[in-house]
């Protein structure tokens, strides 16, 4: 799958890889999922940030996920 939203720049946000040429990485992007459970408030905080740029974040993230079975605490302290 081609990945034309996501590229990385050696002299842009550390070489991580970035969404488009936007200062949003994709870590950034996934945190962001994660802290703005409603689509509409992230848009009204981040409307440079399209859903075809979440969607290429999210599998760019999964990209570096297999498929083991990792056993997590039940409790994090």
């Amino acid at each position: 799958m081609k990945l034309d939203r996501i590229a990385s720049n050696p002299n842009r946000m550390n070489r991580q890889p970035c969404i488009r040429n936007l200062r949003l990485t994709v870590h950034r992007v996934i945190e962001l999922l994660a802290t703005y459970p409603e689509r509409e408030e992230l848009s009204q905080e981040f409307p440079e940030l399209e859903e075809e740029d979440i969607r290429q974040a999210l599998i760019f993230a999964s990209s570096y996920l297999d498929d083991r079975i990792i056993e997590l605490p039940h409790e994090i302290l």
